[in-house]
């Protein structure tokens, strides 16, 4: 898999990481992957539920590593 784009978004409180995740997504072309780093616990739910709810495919299930959390989002 290639990223196109990563937002590290680290130390961001919720909602932000959602937030950015979907400004960003809206500027990328079809089939362009992101890739969001977070570390509030709630994104672990909210990142993959609003971003497929707005029409986005996650690439790759989230994982977490120690308190940080990935996600792979697909235009």
């Amino acid at each position: 898999m290639v990223i196109d784009y990563t937002l590290d978004l680290r130390g961001e409180p919720c909602p932000f990481p959602v937030i950015y995740s979907l400004e960003t997504l809206k500027d990328m072309k079809k089939g362009e992957v992101l890739q969001v780093i977070a570390d509030c616990p709630a994104s672990f739910k909210n990142v993959p539920e609003e971003v497929v709810k707005h029409g986005y495919t996650l690439a790759k299930e989230p994982y977490k590593d120690g308190q940080d959390l990935y996600f792979f989002i697909q235009v």
